[in-house]
């Protein structure tokens, strides 16, 4: 999702909590909403390892289009 408000776009994502940016430009928000993201998944992948260690968990990859 993007808005502008005033001079800045600002972009979230609505089904992830935490990912939201801003940029002067719509192409600058739409950049820093796909770093936030990257950000956001890594960090969560990061969290998901401390937590469940690297027992018995099966781990795959998963693709999502729209």
């Amino acid at each position: 999702m993007y808005q502008k408000t005033g001079t800045w776009y600002l972009g979230w994502v609505e089904e992830i909590p935490g990912v939201n940016t801003q940029g002067k430009t719509l192409k600058e928000a739409k950049k820093n909403l796909r770093e936030a993201l990257r950000l956001i998944l890594e960090t969560n992948k990061m969290l998901g390892a401390r937590e469940h260690g690297r027992g018995k968990v099966i781990r795959e990859p998963l693709a999502v289009t729209s």
